[in-house]
């Protein structure tokens, strides 16, 4: 979807921008990685479905996507997204007939950030998001069973395993946002920027439009 075609989101960790063509290359690159297509239940795509695939991400009405940066890195001016890329973050509005219920992603790509927090503090900014921005009071992280580290994670986030399908392997965690939920949210959340993502970070020689 287009809402977040303009904004950076900036965290202590991480910071979420809109998913670009100019980030396609490496996320391409990641994709070649037989542990990531495990995890995430994806199939091998060519360089040229990759950019049609962010296209999508761009212009379909039920999906939002961010990719994670590496704050650190991105605050240095001669870093650009690509180098300071981590992994992405999504929310897909699964049910046409309930708006306000979103499947969660979180993949955090690069073996050297996973077990430091990149992961935890990118979906609590992009359930920050959900909530208050596209309307998003249920959630739910559909994960593979062997994927200990990630049904973990959201379970420390107040997550409840709600079933179970032995078929895919896949185990389905559940939030619905209460007052508390969402009050506890935005107070995990409080940190981050909201920024203009044009603005806050121009990549070395202008700014790369979308194909």
């Amino acid at each position: 979807m287009r809402i977040n075609q303009n904004t950076a989101l900036r965290g202590d960790k991480v910071t979420l921008v809109p998913y670009s063509s100019a980030h396609v290359p490496r996320y391409h690159e990641w994709m070649q990685s037989e542990e990531l297509q495990r995890l995430t239940a994806s199939e091998p795509l060519s360089l040229e479905q990759e950019y049609e695939m962010q296209r999508s991400w761009r212009d379909d009405a039920d999906k939002c996507t961010f990719i994670v940066l590496d704050t650190e890195r991105w605050s240095e001016q001669a870093c650009g997204d690509e180098d300071c890329m981590v992994g992405d973050v999504n929310i897909f509005l699964t049910d046409p007939e309930d708006p306000t219920l979103g499947e969660i992603e979180i993949m955090i790509a690069e073996p050297s950030y996973r077990g430091r927090g990149f992961g935890k503090e990118a979906t609590l900014m992009m359930m920050s998001y959900g909530v208050t921005e596209l309307g998003i009071t249920k959630f739910e992280a559909k994960i593979g069973q062997e994927n200990e580290a990630s049904i973990c994670m959201f379970k420390k986030l107040n997550f409840k395993e709600v079933s179970v399908n032995s078929v895919f392997q896949e185990v389905t965690l559940r939030l619905d946002v209460t007052d508390q939920e969402r009050q506890w949210l935005l107070e995990q959340t409080k940190h981050v920027k909201k920024k203009s993502y044009t603005e806050e970070k121009l990549p070395a020689g202008g700014l790369e439009t979308d194909r």
